[in-house]
C-alpha cells in the first residue's frame, strides 16, 4: 500500500536489530490489540496515521483513541511541530507529553542564536520570494548585525532602489515593504547587503547562454539567476567577521548546475567561518551536504518550514504543547 509505514519499520527492526511489530491500522481493531499485548522492550509500529482525515484536522477523539494506547508521548519530529495535527499537538492534550533530543537540540541551539546571539550575528536570506521571508526579515532585523539577501527574493529589493532587472523575478507589490525594509535596518546602523552583480540569462535554463553583469546594468530580457563573484567575495568578507550564523535559503536557482555557484561558494565561507552556524533546512542545508561541509556546520534544522517559522518568532503548536505540559508539572510539584 502506498504511505503505508511497513517499509519503515523493517528498516527500524534491521537499524535495531530486532523485530518491529507492524500494526495494520491507526486505531483500529489491530492496533489497539497488538499494543495492548506489548511486553516491555517491544516495539509496535503504527500504519500511517495520514490515512485518516482525522490527523490533520486534529480531532480530539481520534487524538484521545491513539493516547488511550500509550502511557507518554514523545515529540521528536520537529519537520512536523509547526503544524496542529492529532499526532503533534492533540494527543498532547491526554498523555503526559515531552521532547525528544533532536527537538531539545533544535530548540537550544536555534532558540540562543535568536535571544543571545554571539555577535556579530549574521543571517543569510535567500529564495524566490521576499514574501516567503517577510516575517523572518521583520523578525531578524531587530537581532541581527548584518542580513545578506540572495537569490530571487533580491531582485524585488534592487527594483526598489530603481534599478532595472530585466525580467528577473520581482514581486511588485512588495516594493514598498522592500524600501521599507532597507529604510528601517539603516535607522538601526544594520548592514544590510544586496547582490553587487549577478549571473544572468535569456531563458530559465541550465543551458542558456548566460554571463556576468553589475546589479544596476541588468539589460531587458535577461534575468537574474545567481550571484556573482564580487557579491560571494563581499558576503564571504562579513561572514568571516561573524561569530553567529543563521542561513535560509539559496543564493541563486540551486537546482541548476549552471547558477548554483553562488550557493556552494557561500556554503564554503559559513562552513570555513569558525562561527556558530545554523542551516534552516532546504536547499541551504543540500549545499552544504553535497558538498561535504556538514561536519563544520554546527546544526543542520531538520524542518524547512519549521526552523521558518521558528525564525519568524512564530509559536510552533507541536512544541508549545510539550512546553506547557512540562510547565504544569513543575507548577504541579512546586
Amino acid at each position: 500500500m502506498k504511505y503505508s509505514m511497513a517499509p519503515a519499520s523493517k528498516h527500524l527492526g534491521e537499524l535495531l536489530g530486532m523485530e518491529v511489530i507492524q500494526a495494520k491500522d491507526v486505531i483500529g481493531e489491530d492496533a489497539k490489540k497488538k499494543a495492548a499485548a506489548l511486553k516491555e522492550g517491544q516495539i509496535l509500529m503504527l500504519e500511517n496515521a495520514r490515512f485518516h482525515k482525522e490527523e490533520e484536522k486534529n480531532d480530539p477523539a481520534f487524538a484521545k483513541e491513539l493516547a488511550d494506547m500509550a502511557e507518554i508521548y514523545v515529540n521528536d519530529a520537529f519537520g512536523t511541530a509547526h503544524r496542529a495535527h492529532a499526532t503533534t499537538a492533540g494527543i498532547a492534550d491526554y498523555l503526559p507529553a515531552v521532547s525528544g533530543f533532536l527537538i531539545q537540540k533544535e530548540i537550544d541551539v536555534m532558540g540562543k542564536a535568536l535571544s543571545n546571539p554571539e555577535r556579530p550575528f549574521v543571517a543569510i536570506l535567500g529564495g524566490a520570494k521576499v514574501s516567503d521571508k517577510i516575517e523572518v526579515i521583520k523578525n531578524l532585523i531587530d537581532k541581527v548585525d548584518a542580513l545578506i539577501i540572495g537569490g530571487g527574493m533580491a531582485y524585488t529589493f534592487l527594483k526598489a532602489k530603481g534599478y532595472s532587472i530585466g525580467t528577473s523575478i520581482c514581486e511588485d507589490e512588495k516594493l514598498d515593504l522592500a524600501k521599507e525594509l532597507m529604510a528601517k535596518a539603516e535607522e538601526k546602523g544594520i548592514k544590510l547587503l544586496l547582490p553587487l552583480g549577478n549571473v544572468i540569462a535569456k531563458e530559465f535554463s541550465n543551458d542558456a547562454e548566460s554571463k556576468s553583469i553589475a546589479s544596476d546594468q541588468i539589460p531587458d530580457g535577461w534575468m537574474g539567476l545567481d550571484i556573482d563573484e564580487n557579491t560571494v567575495k563581499a558576503y564571504t568578507e562579513v561572514i568571516r567577521s561573524a561569530k553567529t550564523i543563521v542561513w535560509n535559503g539559496p543564493m541563486g536557482v540551486f537546482e541548476m548546475p549552471k547558477f548554483a555557484k553562488g550557493t556552494k561558494l557561500i556554503a564554503k565561507a559559513v562552513a570555513e567561518s569558525g562561527a556558530i552556524s545554523i542551516i534552516g533546512g532546504g536547499d541551504s542545508a543540500a549545499a552544504v551536504e553535497q558538498l561535504g561541509f556538514a561536519d563544520k556546520i554546527t546544526h543542520i534544522s531538520t524542518g524547512g518550514g519549521a526552523s521558518l517559522e521558528f525564525l519568524e518568532g512564530k509559536v510552533l503548536p507541536g512544541i508549545a504543547c510539550l512546553m506547557n505540559k512540562d510547565r504544569k508539572r513543575v507548577v504541579a510539584g512546586n
